[in-house]
């Protein structure tokens, strides 16, 4: 499991290893590497079945991820009033506990269905297919999953997603995307937000967040913006038009768009010793 936190058996898959289960444990109770090889390659079998599920409907399917508190939620509300009308929209919300911030989506008028992690730090694959038997994709134009906060643990697992949206905020500091490489390496797109408190901390320099990205030799686009007073929403909204008709002539095609999983990431998830 992770080196750091211990994420790999989520109430997503732990029948998996539960007694019984496809992936028993030992009786000392302890996952060996193979077995966690085997959860992550059993996640990724349920990410295709739920990009197969996106695809069918003609559905976007968008992952965001960043460090608590960085505008996520705040990022949907502002998403979702500027869409009215154009497109129908849905959110997966994950979170640790309560359902705070699904609560604020459905307020909106929006389908929210919250997943509780409990102690795991991150989605996976299995959470996702749960919740989409909660969710009626036909009709829907694009589904927003904002996996729960944290720079480390979600870049490295398949949710069925078709693309990764890293935020950045301006109080984290510039130097994040060289700090968090695997994150910022899985990312499609990197949002500054909190553009508007740029100018009141005067030690953010979107520059040098920038050139940390491309040091990582990704070609990410990125944007600034501010859901607050809504600077560079505009932008953001553009590329979510281009990325839904790029996903959907893909499809049309007989194809899809997955997203960047980090090796780096996956790696930490098999490498530790077992759990006593």
């Amino acid at each position: 499991m992770c080196d750091t936190c211990g994420c790999n058996v989520t109430h997503g898959n732990r029948h998996l290893v539960s007694p019984g289960g496809q992936l028993e444990l030992t009786a000392g109770g302890s996952e060996s590497v193979e077995v966690l090889q085997n959860l992550l390659r059993e996640n990724d079998r349920d990410a295709k079945h739920n990009r197969e599920h996106f695809d069918r409907h003609n559905v976007l399917a968008v992952n965001l991820m960043s460090s608590p508190g960085a505008g996520k939620t705040a990022l949907l509300e502002t998403t979702i009033e500027r869409l009215a009308g154009e497109w129908k929209v849905a959110v997966i919300e994950g979170d640790l506990e309560t359902e705070n911030d699904a609560q604020r989506i459905r307020e909106k008028g929006v389908p929210a269905i919250q997943i509780s992690t409990g102690t795991a730090c991150h989605l996976d694959a299995h959470m996702i297919h749960n919740a989409l038997h909660e969710l009626e994709l036909e009709g829907l134009d694009i589904v927003f999953i904002e996996n729960v906060g944290n720079l480390v643990c979600p870049a490295s697992f398949d949710l069925g997603q078709h693309l990764n949206v890293t935020l950045l905020s301006s109080p984290e500091g510039h130097d994040k995307p060289a700090k968090y490489p695997v994150m910022f390496r899985a990312a499609d797109l990197m949002l500054v937000t909190k553009s508007d408190l740029l100018d009141v901390l005067g030690d953010f320099d979107p520059s040098c967040a920038e050139t940390h990205l491309r040091n990582l030799a990704t070609r990410a686009e990125v944007i600034e913006l501010s859901a607050r007073t809504g600077e560079g929403v505009d932008c953001w909204i553009d590329w979510l038009r281009k990325q839904l008709r790029s996903v959907r002539q893909r499809v049309e095609r007989g194809g899809t768009i997955r997203p960047a999983i980090q090796p780096e990431g996956l790696a930490l998830h098999t490498a530790a010793p077992p759990v006593r």
